[in-house]
């Protein structure tokens, strides 16, 4: 057991997890849990972490002003794939290390996005919804069975994703920055640009970081590319689309649904956009499956040893 340095879990999920608690202190001696459940940021998160030598972060904003506040902290690991929230030349430029692994939670988000289109497309929100008022009659969907979804991003998520879709005979499209071959081969994937995937597309669904190079890259101009039947599906990050456009061309029947489970500003401030019938929203669940949790908790655990230079 490492008896000489201080942890600090940031994380209010982690924090309440019995297991992933048990398991930290069975390493580490000494731990300070967010047992207050604080949403910590800025002078509030440089109070908490002062003191200690390794972190375990989640959604928290690690920047150069809380890195060049904490002279004493080496090491943080993190809870959760993405690292959009640490400024990670700020952390090479502190001599900060960072544990991270990549695709811990990737079937629960898959998972969730399988839910999402199976549900928008057989309109079972808006059937509850009818229910609800006092009406009674059979809504008429779609099947997923055979429809063309298109898949931007083809990472651990985005290759999961194709993994679940082959029993449902899906024609698949792909873009990525990067290129994996061996990969789209072995499930006959169609590599096409993103303004091809928009239009051709029944279902679009997100896979991306969030950074400078895709901040709002679904604008306006790439909604209005896709078809009025489709429908996109956002797991990835809040900030990817332009929620303003999105909500236009929901209104409008220039698109047919969208679900969504991360937005720009959470929780969303835009109420008109969460009342629409034809739009679903969750809040930030894809990673939250209790199989899940356990496993980006052990990896966060694990990169309080186990570290690279970010």
């Amino acid at each position: 057991m490492n008896v000489t340095d201080k942890v600090a879990v940031c994380s209010r999920s982690f924090s309440r997890n019995p297991t992933l608690r048990e398991e930290l202190l069975a390493r580490y001696a000494n731990v300070t849990f967010n047992d207050e459940g604080r949403a910590l940021a800025g002078a509030e998160l440089i109070d908490y972490l002062k003191g200690h030598t390794k972190a375990i972060t989640a959604l928290e904003q690690i920047d150069d002003a809380v890195l060049s506040a904490l002279p004493e902290l080496r090491v943080i690991g993190k809870y959760g794939v993405g690292t959009d929230a640490i400024d990670l030349d700020a952390m090479r430029r502190h001599g900060k290390r960072l544990g991270w692994r990549g695709g811990v939670n990737k079937r629960s988000v898959s998972e969730l996005v399988i839910a999402f289109a199976i549900v928008m497309l057989r309109q079972v929100i808006a059937a509850n919804r009818e229910i609800l008022a006092g009406q009674w009659r059979q809504v008429t969907g779609g099947l997923l069975t055979d429809k063309t979804v298109g898949i931007i991003g083809c990472g651990h998520i985005g290759k999961d994703l194709i993994s679940l879709l082959q029993p449902f005979g899906c024609r698949i499209l792909v873009n990525d920055i990067k290129d994996y071959p061996d990969f789209y081969a072995q499930y006959a994937l169609e590599v096409v640009d993103k303004p091809t995937l928009m239009r051709e597309a029944d279902i679009v669904t997100l896979h991306l970081p969030l950074d400078a190079s895709t901040q709002n890259l679904v604008s306006a101009d790439y909604l209005s590319l896709m078809k009025s039947t489709a429908i996109l599906i956002n797991t990835a990050r809040g900030g990817l689309v332009d929620e303003k456009a999105l909500k236009d061309a929901l209104k409008n029947g220039r698109l047919a649904a969208a679900a969504f489970d991360v937005f720009a500003n959470e929780p969303p401030g835009d109420h008109e956009l969460l009342a629409l019938p034809n739009f679903l929203a969750t809040p930030h669940i894809g990673g939250s499956a209790a199989e899940a949790i356990l496993a980006m908790g052990r990896a966060a655990i694990d990169g309080l040893d186990e570290h690279f230079e970010p």
